[in-house]
Formats: C-alpha cells, sequence, structure tokens
C-alpha cells in the first residue's frame, strides 16, 4: 500500500505494515506517560544513541566477514534488540529535533549521487 511520494518516488508503508510517524507517535507516549521528556534532551538521546551502538558493536567485535554475515543464526534476539534500540534512540532524538529521518535521508541519497556518480 502506498502511503506517500518522497523525493518524487512513491514510499512504501514503513518497515512490516508501521510507518515512521506511527513510531515517532508511539515513542512520545511512551516517554510522556511515563513523565521522560525532561529527560529526553538532545544531549542525553545522542548520549543513548552511541551507547546503544556500542552495545551493538559488541556483536560484531572480532568476528570475521564471514562470522559477522552469519550473526543472525546465533543471536538473532540480540542483535534485533539492539537494532532496535539504536532505531528507538534515532527516531526519538529526530523528533526531539524536528527532523524528519525519512526526508532527511533521501535528501543525503540525492547528495550523494552528485557526490559519487556511477562512473
Amino acid at each position: 500500500m502506498i502511503s506517500q511520494k518522497v523525493h518524487g518516488r512513491a514510499a512504501m508503508r514503513g518497515w512490516y505494515g508501521w510507518d515512521m510517524q506511527e513510531l515517532v507517535e508511539r515513542l512520545r507516549e511512551f516517554a510522556a506517560r511515563r513523565g521522560w521528556e525532561e529527560y529526553h534532551t538532545p544531549k542525553n538521546l545522542v548520549m543513548a544513541l552511541c551507547g546503544e551502538a556500542g552495545e551493538l558493536i559488541e556483536h560484531f567485535q572480532w568476528l570475521t566477514p564471514d562470522e559477522s554475515k552469519a550473526i543472525m543464526a546465533g543471536k538473532a534476539a540480540e542483535v534485533e534488540d539492539e537494532l532496535a534500540d539504536v532505531l528507538i534512540y534515532l527516531v526519538r532524538l529526530a523528533d526531539v529535533l524536528g527532523v524528519d529521518l525519512i526526508k532527511a535521508a533521501h535528501a543525503k541519497i540525492d547528495r550523494n549521487e552528485l557526490r559519487f556518480p556511477v562512473s
């Protein structure tokens, strides 16, 4: 099901039936119901994001390239949890800063297409 146009391209509804706005709103509500908004400053959120990225890195540290490609066979739940934590903090940070992540990502890809043309 098509939900919108992004940079002139049809954008499919997000991963697994969710869209970004639903996730943003769910995270806002989650924080609000717990009274966490005062702690969700850009500084705190970016620090938490980096911490979670570090936890994700731990699963890959010292693996060979082949081992890293096969990680989901043995550590799927752990890797998925860390990926989710990184996404959650990234989405929350972008929301607090007023950044549309999908728009920003498409704009960055557009700039990269100019910077790194196909030869």
